[in-house]
């Protein structure tokens, strides 16, 4: 078995690790300092940022790196974490298959999915579980009774943490300093926006506003929601409480901000449906005016139209009357002159005229009246004469 020296509190390998022979020591060191026992291994493969198979007391085993949390990339129900893929590559790179390690273990040997908790070293003196954190793509992890490494990982963590490099760059895209100042800016400019004096313009300001409104309250609910996420381990208390904070006060302009712009947009709708129902009245007014002077100059039209239909049955009958006139007068005329012609012929037919009466030389006497005759010859009773008294009848 390989011997290590455990110098309080950082692990470092001795210089026993580095002989070709690799013989195991135990006992006390010659300064004094308790020598700890260390299990050699070979590294098989990494599965993700913490853990990785090697190959030691004579296995493949399963280890997972005490104290150190990565983010997941192979957990069945939640999807690849920020950085995850990173932290898997840099643990690939810190021991890629092959690699000469040595394990070290706690209070607990394995964990409840009976992978081996161990601290693993490479042969550069490096702690492997430290340096995860140091680049800031792990975090402290502490889970009792294991605390054998925590302060390793914790002191290394604190370098990251000043470094801002890992799941604490906020250049990263998905961690949550890089969200949070992301949002919080979106959320400031979109507050700061002018509001516009049109419709279109303010329903373009509020659209924006809400919509950063979503993303900061997205990430200020990832801060509460995912305290036990690593992105949101990686933070610490304070830093994640400051976080929040600073989002709540910008969260809290936006919505004062919005409600502003919102009444904004109410009024001018409400001034907008005003003018539409004037506009619209008046052009219903317009059109009822457009509709009464065309019932008038349809009925205008259709006066005109009777009299012209009545001048033209006037002008008709007229013609009618003047031509049946003018055709009695032809018929009269015709006649007349057939009836002159008639005449004509009448006179050419007659005899010839006799000769001119000569009164007798001697005037001419005239005889004597008849002796009036007694109509009823005989009579001698009562008579009733006639007017004159010539003649008479019995009465």
């Amino acid at each position: 078995m390989l011997q290590f020296r455990r110098i309080a509190p950082a692990v470092l390998l001795t210089a026993t690790i580095l002989a070709s022979t690799l013989t195991a020591c135990t006992g006390p060191t010659s300064s004094g300092e308790t020598a700890t026992e260390f299990e050699p291994g070979t590294v098989v493969r990494v599965i993700d940022g913490d853990t990785l198979v090697i190959a030691f007391d004579g296995s493949d085993q399963t280890v997972r790196l005490l104290n150190v949390d990565t983010p997941e990339t192979k957990h069945p129900d939640k999807p690849v974490e920020c950085l995850g893929q990173e932290a898997t590559e840099k643990l690939e790179s810190l021991t890629p298959p092959g690699t000469q390690v040595a394990l070290d273990f706690d209070v607990e040997r394995t964990d409840r999915y009976d992978r081996v908790l161990a601290a693993v070293f490479v042969e550069d003196q490096t702690l492997v579980n430290a340096e995860l954190a140091r680049v800031g793509l792990g975090v402290p992890l502490l889970v009792e009774p294991n605390s054998k490494y925590y302060d390793d990982v914790q002191a290394a963590y604190n370098e990251a943490t000043e470094a801002g490099v890992g799941l604490l760059d906020p250049m990263a895209e998905c961690t949550l300093p890089a969200e949070a100042t992301q949002a919080g800016e979106a959320l400031t400019a979109a507050t700061e926006a002018p509001m516009g004096e049109t419709g279109t313009a303010l329903a373009s300001t509020a659209a924006g506003i809400a919509a950063a409104l979503v993303t900061a309250k997205a990430v200020r609910e990832a801060l509460d929601a995912g305290k036990d996420t690593v992105r949101a381990l990686a933070l610490g208390g304070t830093r994640a409480a400051a976080m929040a904070s600073d989002l709540d006060i910008r969260i809290a302009d936006g919505e004062r901000r919005l409600a502003t712009v919102n009444t904004e947009i109410t009024a001018l709708e409400e001034a907008e449906a005003q003018a539409r129902a004037e506009a619209e009245a008046a052009r219903a007014a317009e059109a009822a005016e457009a509709e009464a002077a065309r019932l008038a100059e349809a009925e205008r039209i259709e006066a005109e139209r009777v009299r012209a239909d009545a001048v033209e049955i006037a002008r008709i009958e007229a013609e009618r009357v003047t031509a049946e006139a003018e055709a009695r007068a032809e018929a009269d005329r015709l006649a007349a002159e057939a009836a002159a012609a008639a005449e004509q012929e009448r006179i050419r037919n007659l005899p010839p005229a006799p000769e001119p009466y000569v009164p007798p030389v001697e005037p001419y006497v005239a005889p004597p009246p008849p002796a009036a005759q007694d109509p009823y010859p005989g009579y001698t009773g009562p008579r009733c004469y006639a007017p004159g008294g010539k003649t008479y009848r019995p009465c």
